[in-house]
């Protein structure tokens, strides 16, 4: 529980967004150095959407439960924090003139945003408007008071860091904001102050924040409790914030220095790359393969000795070697590792399925780079991530199809294909051997940017795979890889 004095701490944090992203992972630090006596700062939250019960931080002044759930370098963690970083949500819509108040107060030095990847837009949008219509519109409006309220004193600049997983996030909404004050026609010396006082620091994020627990678990934890709490979040123990930014950063987001999972520095490319490549990569190569095997979430997967030695040496054998980004091999290793025990939360239930959604969108970004750094490293076939396309290729196989959506088929049970490229695999499934639909996708230029055939025994392969497949099952094909691989090592 939180020391009464941390209440009475000053509003130092303006966040724009009440979801469980921020509460589990900004907030939690804020809240971890508040209690060491460092930063030393509450946030005020704006939330800009009119779902929701804001109320009922009203009701709870502003505190709500942490239940972090997981495994950390192989012990199983259970903990409950009562946060106490939050002093106070307001309503865009109705307290916008008390949100702008807020540009006043000589304490503030950071804005937090996560308000979904489509947050950070360009729309046409009048700051004058009460509220503004989009957040980089209302974090202008507020930015121009703040230039108002101090007279363009460039020491009451802030420190901005959107948490929305786009890449590059800080610096196009540094971009939008600069356009969207030419368009409303403000002075050049707020231009010149908006640019210079103010940091807008790129930023990656990594937590599993389920949220709100089913009602068995939150009244499991409400017995252990001994209290209920109607903002309970339960959390997965990983924690990365990385965050590009100097020395003032630095020094202004002092709440850094109590936990190591946040990373301020120059370049933070290095960790959008790992987490790209072996958790994102790793989570799109197993899918289908998991899925058809018969496991509904990853937590059940990496409970089967034989799917979790593929996940296993499909990330730290085949994507690590093949990261196409100059990368620390200790942290990635390491990332690995955390990411294995991760996928064991048994707390956090994942489901393939979901994981599944877009596809081959996801293997083109998130794998073939991989794979063509891979070749130009080994100059050999990755033989685990060629069992990982080649279930891709059978989960994409449609049979039938209803109101537009593409469903496949495993023993009795249809399941859809998420994917708009789902008719094009139907029809390929319908016309063609499965070897010469896995040189005719292969080769495709359209949904890779290269083509795949040109890489000496990937195409046949991932097409000897795919026949031991269909004719053996998805579970056999990979014990009897992963049999033969042991084999050849002895």
């Amino acid at each position: 529980m939180p020391d009464a004095a941390l209440l009475a701490l000053p509003e130092k944090v303006l966040q724009f967004g009440t979801g469980v992203l921020l509460r589990g992972l900004p907030d939690y630090l804020i809240d971890k150095a508040n209690r060491q006596g460092i930063f030393n700062g509450r946030i005020v939250v704006v939330k800009s959407t009119d779902g929701g019960d804001i109320t009922a931080f009203d009701r709870q002044d502003g505190l709500y439960t942490l239940c972090i759930r997981g495994i950390e370098d192989g012990r199983t963690v259970e903990e409950n924090v009562v946060s106490s970083a939050i002093s106070r949500v307001l309503s865009a819509k109705s307290q916008w003139a008390e949100v702008m108040k807020c540009a006043a107060n000589s304490e503030l030095t950071v804005v937090v945003s996560n308000t979904t990847e489509v947050g950070i837009q360009l729309v046409s949008d009048d700051i004058r408007q009460n509220p503004p219509v989009s957040f980089p519109g209302k974090l202008l409006a507020f930015l121009y008071a703040r230039y108002q309220a101090f007279g363009g004193d460039k020491t009451k600049g802030l420190v901005i860091v959107p948490t929305e997983l786009i890449s590059e996030n800080g610096t196009k909404l540094e971009g939008i904001l600069l356009e969207l004050a030419h368009r409303n026609g403000l002075e050049a010396d707020f231009l010149e102050w908006l640019e210079s006082a103010n940091r807008c620091c790129n930023s990656l994020v990594d937590r599993i924040v389920p949220g709100r627990p089913d009602t068995g678990t939150y009244n499991a934890l409400t017995e252990e409790l001994g209290y209920e709490d109607e903002l309970l979040t339960i959390s997965e123990c990983f924690r990365l914030w990385a965050i590009e930014g100097d020395a003032h950063v630095r020094e202004v987001l002092s709440f850094a220095q109590v936990d190591e999972g946040v990373i301020i520095q120059p370049d933070i490319n290095e960790f959008r790359e790992i987490k790209l490549r072996l958790l994102n990569g790793t989570h799109t190569l197993s899918c289908g393969l998991a899925y058809l095997s018969g496991f509904e979430t990853v937590r059940s997967a990496m409970e089967d000795d034989t799917t979790a030695a593929f996940i296993s040496n499909l990330m730290l054998h085949d994507l690590l070697p093949g990261i196409p980004y100059p990368v620390d091999q200790a942290r990635a290793q390491r990332f690995g590792t955390q990411v294995l025990d991760r996928f064991r939360n048994p707390y956090i239930d994942h489901r393939w399925l979901s994981i599944t959604m877009n596809y081959s969108a996801k293997m083109q970004m998130r794998n073939v780079p991989t794979l063509l750094h891979y070749y130009q490293q080994h100059g050999a076939v990755p033989q685990y991530f060629s069992l990982g396309f080649a279930a891709y290729l059978l989960f994409m196989r449609g049979v039938h199809e209803e109101n537009g959506t593409w469903y496949g088929s495993t023993g009795s049970e249809a399941y859809p294909i998420q994917d708009d490229k789902a008719g094009y695999f139907a029809d390929l499934w319908n016309r063609l051997e499965p070897t010469e639909l896995t040189q005719t996708v292969l080769h495709s230029h359209a949904l890779w940017g290269h083509d795949l055939t040109q890489l000496p025994g990937f195409a046949q392969q991932v097409a000897a795979n795919l026949q031991q497949m269909l004719a053996q099952g998805v579970s056999a094909t990979v014990a009897a890889a992963l049999t033969e691989k042991v084999s050849l090592e002895k």
